[in-house]
């Protein structure tokens, strides 16, 4: 489950990072229109100064001349306003395409659901695992004890009529004790590693959990992060829409 959680936080971590970055450059990008706004506006009405005084000094100038040059840089200053406004506008749409904050909260809560079902269909799927491994376990025990009582009870009868058939029933009951002793050895060995096992599942228990609540104060932070964002954001489009309409 730590392992689910960091690459969701890992994802809204390089998520909110992209957003500031793109705020970042576009709150500098406003700045420099609002400058080269500023400047061409001085241009212009430079320009409508030059247009007037060539109407006062029409009679000693050429006016016609002087009209067109002015004419022609003021639509050279237009198009050039109207190109930064299409760059800024093409800034602001790929800031739009960056997700919000609820989008982002149902994204790590779909992913959140996700991983909680799988996570569920895996533990059912070991269980029944580990129950057909019990019971097949547990048909062979069996047969290898039908067998061993088949084979004591198949001897037993010969060996009460002559002592070379008692001896071999003891040989064979020595040699079936020996074998039960290497199957406890062998369930004893395996009973310790499933405790090493169960303790070590214990110790990664404990450290999900830390870290699952580090998590929640991360996402505790990130939240409060994207709603600064959000406000921040809503200055910066009344700002633009006071620009635009200066």
């Amino acid at each position: 489950m730590s392992e689910g959680s960091d690459d969701v936080a890992q994802r809204l971590k390089s998520m909110l990072e992209l957003l500031k970055a793109l705020e970042l450059k576009e709150s500098d990008f406003r700045t420099s229109c609002k400058q080269i706004h500023a400047d061409m506006q001085a241009e212009i009405r430079e320009l409508e100064n030059e247009i007037m005084m060539s109407n006062e000094q029409a009679e000693s100038v050429d006016y016609n001349h002087a009209l067109s040059n002015a004419m022609e840089k003021l639509d050279s200053a237009k198009k050039d306003l109207a190109a930064k406004f299409r760059e800024n506008l093409s800034l602001k749409r790929q800031v739009d395409d960056v997700p919000v904050q609820m989008e982002l909260i149902q994204f790590e809560r779909r992913f959140s659901e996700l991983y909680a079902q799988i996570q569920e269909k895996h533990q059912l799927t070991q269980k029944h695992y580990a129950t057909y491994n019990a019971l097949l376990e547990i048909k062979e025990l069996m047969l290898k004890e039908t067998s061993l009582l088949n084979s004591i009870n198949s001897q037993f009868q010969g060996a009460l009529a002559s002592t070379t058939a008692c001896s071999r029933l003891i040989d064979s009951m020595e040699s079936i004790v020996k074998g039960i002793k290497q199957k406890l050895g062998k369930v004893e060995l395996e009973l310790l590693t499933e405790q090493k096992v169960r303790d070590s599942l214990k110790e990664k228990y404990a450290k999900a959990i830390s870290e699952r609540r580090h998590f929640a104060s991360l996402l505790k932070a990130f939240q409060e992060e994207c709603t600064k964002s959000e406000k921040l954001r809503s200055i910066q489009n009344l700002t633009v829409l006071e620009a635009l309409n200066l």
